[in-house]
């Protein structure tokens, strides 16, 4: 019996229009291993919706959001609008609205991207940006604009609840990976929050025996993922250090362009976001050159999260497999338009077993 899946789905600016049409390909076509399908709802939101209409999505667009199971977005942003109209225009809001306090980043090396760093040694960890509050909260403002005191005031909200949620979530994936969880701080210097972290994290990962926690300062931490990422395996961090360290996890894994994330409300109570952490590359939109690897693995990413995991396997391993056999784009060093990546991996999917 077929299970069916209800998605919503925001191709967005850019590339987005071409790497989310090839990775619903790719998700299609493992469905049907696995005796999956997808309902999906297509949604024009994005920059040319805020050209139109003076805001990124409708009215009601939570409300219709609220209705699936979970969302698949490709990407967002265009030179004609502010980034700061799209990201509180559209992510931020869904991430709260539907309770996404985790943001999961997976950091792993993959035959045929190249990385930039000369040990030859994997890199396999997962980072666990709290999702929700810290430094991106709402409370501030500005005044004298325009004067010679002006002045700009943003606070940072940390809460027990926030906090522990974000660190228990880490703490059970340390626990079912190589037990060490790493927790990303700067108590050095931010004498409220970030000690007000510290505790917190280090109460909650002593529930988890067999996971044992580090915390570094996050610019020490920075210099670790540089020279010895292959001995870290989870990192929690709060939501502007997490930003910052997943996209230097992917950097040094070779590129930017093929990291997933995944937004997560864990229990599942709302929908969870599932996207690639590149831009809309306006610059190369339309010309077959996106390498749609980033939204393919959210895709596996979402499989995971609705509970098949098999499902989720087989694609990771089928774009792998792709990327091994030389199939790779333009920006990893291959040859490949998109659409010869994408048939590459469904390729892949037809050839391997079922796992």
């Amino acid at each position: 019996m077929s299970q069916t899946h209800s998605i919503a789905v925001i191709a967005g600016d850019g590339i987005g229009q071409e790497v989310v049409p090839a990775a619903i390909e790719c998700l299609d076509r493992v469905a049907g291993i696995y005796g999956i399908s997808f309902d999906y709802e297509h949604l024009d939101w994005g920059s040319d919706y805020y050209l139109r209409h003076g805001r990124m999505m409708p009215d009601n667009g939570l409300e219709r959001l609220g209705r699936h199971e979970a969302i698949f977005l490709g990407a967002v942003g265009s030179p004609e609008i502010p980034d700061a109209e799209t990201l509180w225009g559209l992510l931020i809001p869904i991430r709260r609205e539907f309770q996404q306090y985790i943001n999961l980043r997976p950091v792993k090396t993959l035959d045929g991207v190249a990385s930039p760093l000369a040990s030859r040694e994997p890199i396999d960890l997962l980072i666990v940006r709290e999702n929700n509050e810290g430094e991106y909260s709402e409370i501030g403002g500005r005044m004298f604009r325009g004067l010679p005191q002006e002045a700009a005031v943003q606070e940072t909200v940390f809460t027990r609840m926030g906090i522990t949620r974000a660190a228990h979530f880490a703490a059970k994936l340390a626990a079912s990976r190589r037990g060490l969880l790493t927790s990303a701080t700067k108590s050095n210097g931010i004498i409220h929050t970030m000690p007000f972290w510290d505790e917190v994290v280090a109460q909650t990962a002593a529930e988890y025996p067999g996971v044992q926690l580090s915390s570094e300062l996050v610019d020490a931490l920075a210099a670790h993922l540089v020279l010895k990422p292959w001995t870290l395996d989870v990192i929690v961090a709060s939501n502007l250090l997490g930003d910052i360290l997943s996209d230097l996890g992917s950097a040094v894994t070779g590129s930017i362009g093929v990291a997933p994330s995944a937004n997560l409300n864990p229990e599942r109570q709302f929908p969870s976001l599932f996207e690639p952490v590149h831009g809309s590359a306006p610059d190369i939109a339309g010309q077959g050159l996106a390498n749609p690897l980033g939204q393919i693995w959210s895709g596996a990413m979402m499989l995971e999260h609705l509970g098949h995991a098999a499902a989720a396997s087989h694609l990771q391993l089928a774009f792998e497999e792709a990327l091994r056999a030389g199939a790779g784009t333009r920006d990893v060093g291959g040859t490949s338009s998109t659409r010869e990546f994408t048939d590459a991996v469904l390729r892949q999917i037809d050839i391997l077993p079922r796992q």
